[in-house]
């Protein structure tokens, strides 16, 4: 599975991102499907998730309630959508996909398969 995710960009406090995470090779469907970020200087974190049957979770608690990841099966396509951006959220974003159903944020991490990843910044 190829995974190529695009939409980040500089955008001020307050603004609205939608990442888009195209996947190729397999059925979005079928797979489990995540976002994790990487702030400058941080370490990975994981944002939120999608299971083959649903099922959503987001962390850390600074994304709940601003943060939907979705999936348009018909696109082939997973997205992120953001809103009430702010500073904290600047960093690089990146789709996972798994074949494991209910794919935890672990088995993402290590047994997933990662896009190259967007940057998203968000100024003052």
């Amino acid at each position: 599975v190829q995974l190529q995710a695009s939409g980040g960009g500089l955008v001020p406090a307050g603004a609205s991102l939608r990442l888009k995470c195209a996947v190729s090779g397999l059925r979005v469907s079928g797979l489990s499907m995540a976002w994790f970020r990487r702030p400058p200087g941080k370490e990975r974190e994981f944002v939120a998730r999608l299971g083959k049957s649903g099922g959503v979770a987001n962390s850390p608690d600074s994304v709940n309630g601003r943060f939907t990841i979705s999936r348009d099966n018909g696109e082939n396509t997973v997205y992120l959508q953001m809103n009430g951006l702010k500073p904290e959220d600047t960093a690089v974003y990146y789709c996972v996909a798994s074949s494991i159903n209910g794919a935890t944020v672990s088995q993402f991490e290590r047994f997933g398969s990662w896009g190259q990843g967007t940057l998203v910044t968000v100024s003052s």
